[in-house]
C-alpha cells in the first residue's frame, strides 16, 4: 500500500468518527422517543457556533468548548422537546420528521442571513497542533484525537444505556411507560433528558470538526443525509448498529475514494438501498 492509500483510510477513519458520533445520538432519539430527528445536522452545526462564539467572544478555548457547548444545544434540545416535540407523542413518525425538517431549515437560515455561507477559521488547540511519524505515513495529532475521542464517546454512551440501571430504566420506560411511573419515576423529565442527550452528541461531533471542516452553517446540512444513510444500514434505533456502521462506512467510503472516487460520494447511498433490499430492519435492528 502506498502513502495515498494510508491518507484516504484516515479521512475515511476521520469521517467514520463523525458519521458514529452523530448517527449514535440519531439512534438514541428514535430509539428512546421514536422521533426521527431530521434536526440533528443543524444542531451540530449549532455546536460547532457556540464553540466558535465562547472563543471569540468570551475567550474560552477548546477544551472549555468541548464541554460547554455539548451543555448549551442539549439544554436548548431539551426546551425544544419539552415545548413542541413532546406533544407528537403516540403519532406517526412522520409529523416528527416534518417538524424537525421545519426546526432544521429555521435554524440554518437564521445562522446563514447572519454569517453567510463562508467558513469562519477556528484553531486547533495548541496541545493538540503537531503529529506523528509512523513511518510509512504522517499522522497529525488533532485527526488522532478525534479518532480516539469519538470512540471513546460512542463506548461510555454504549455502556450507559445497554449496561447501567439508568438505561434500563430508559429502555422500560419506552416500552412500558406506566408501569414506570408506577416504581416513583419522572418518565416524561427522563424522555426530555434523553432527547437533551442525543443533541448533546451531535455538538460534540461539531466541537470536534471545527478546526477540521471550520464552522459553517451549512455544514449540518452537507452530512445529515449520510448520516441517516449510516442509521439505516445499521438499523433505526440501534446503539452498537450505528457505532459499527458509522466508523465502517467512513471507511468504505475512504477506500472508494482511492479506488474509485467517481463513485465516493454515491457508495454509501447504494450500500442502503442494497440492505434495505436484503434485510429492511439494517444489519443489527430486529424485524418488528
Amino acid at each position: 500500500m502506498n502513502q495515498a492509500l494510508y491518507a484516504q483510510l484516515l479521512v475515511g477513519l476521520i469521517n467514520g468518527s463523525f458519521y458514529a458520533l452523530l448517527s449514535l445520538g440519531l439512534a438514541v432519539i428514535f430509539g428512546m422517543l421514536s422521533i426521527i430527528n431530521f434536526a440533528h445536522g443543524a444542531l451540530y452545526m449549532m455546536g460547532a457556533f457556540v464553540a466558535y462564539f465562547l472563543l471569540n467572544l468570551l475567550g474560552l478555548n477548546y477544551w472549555w468548548a468541548l464541554l460547554l457547548s455539548p451543555l448549551a444545544v442539549g439544554c436548548f434540545g431539551t426546551l425544544l422537546e419539552r415545548t413542541m416535540l413532546h406533544r407528537l407523542a403516540g403519532l406517526d413518525h412522520l409529523y416528527g420528521l416534518l417538524l424537525t425538517f421545519g426546526f432544521a431549515l429555521i435554524i440554518q437560515g437564521v445562522f446563514q442571513n447572519y454569517f453567510g455561507s463562508s467558513g469562519l477559521p477556528y484553531a486547533i488547540p495548541l496541545l493538540l497542533q503537531g503529529g506523528f511519524n509512523l513511518g510509512f505515513m504522517y499522522l497529525p495529532t488533532y485527526r488522532a484525537w478525534v479518532v480516539l475521542f469519538s470512540l471513546l464517546t460512542c463506548l461510555a454512551t454504549w455502556f450507559l444505556i445497554e449496561r447501567t440501571k439508568l438505561g434500563a430504566y430508559l429502555r422500560a420506560a419506552t416500552e412500558n411507560p406506566v408501569m414506570v411511573r408506577a416504581f416513583g419515576i419522572n418518565v416524561p423529565l427522563m424522555l426530555t433528558l434523553t432527547y437533551g442527550f442525543g443533541v448533546a452528541l451531535a455538538a460534540v461531533a461539531g466541537v470536534l470538526s471545527a478546526p477540521i471542516n471550520q464552522v459553517r452553517p451549512l455544514m449540518g446540512a452537507d452530512i445529515v443525509i449520510v448520516v441517516f444513510a449510516v442509521v439505516v444500514i445499521g438499523g433505526m434505533g440501534s446503539i452498537m448498529g450505528s457505532i459499527i456502521t458509522g466508523f465502517s462506512l467512513g471507511i468504505v467510503e475512504g477506500l472508494t475514494k482511492y479506488f474509485y472516487p467517481e463513485a465516493s460520494n454515491t457508495v454509501v447511498f447504494v450500500l442502503m438501498v442494497l440492505v434495505l433490499l436484503l434485510k429492511p430492519a439494517g444489519l443489527t435492528g430486529r424485524t418488528a
